[in-house]
């Protein structure tokens, strides 16, 4: 995981966005506005109610990875 980028940067890299907050760059990719990361995440994926860790594997097309290892082979990353 050390090679991994952390949420704020794999956020950006998903939304296409730079220096956004966390929650900012989560609602800018998911197309939502004022969401947690869970629920912009969710709405993304077309999906309600998956914990944080499903969402991302959901969005990423991978199984059993931690949220932000999903995301960042989602983002090349």
């Amino acid at each position: 995981m050390s090679d991994s980028a952390g949420w704020l940067k794999v956020l950006n890299v998903l939304a296409g966005t730079t220096n956004l907050g966390e929650l900012a760059a989560a609602n800018a990719y998911a197309g939502t506005k004022n969401l947690g990361m869970p629920a912009a995440l969710n709405a993304k994926a077309g999906t309600t109610g998956l914990g944080l860790n499903a969402v991302c594997n959901v969005i990423a097309g991978t199984k059993g990875l931690e949220a932000l290892d999903a995301l960042n082979r989602k983002a090349g990353l």
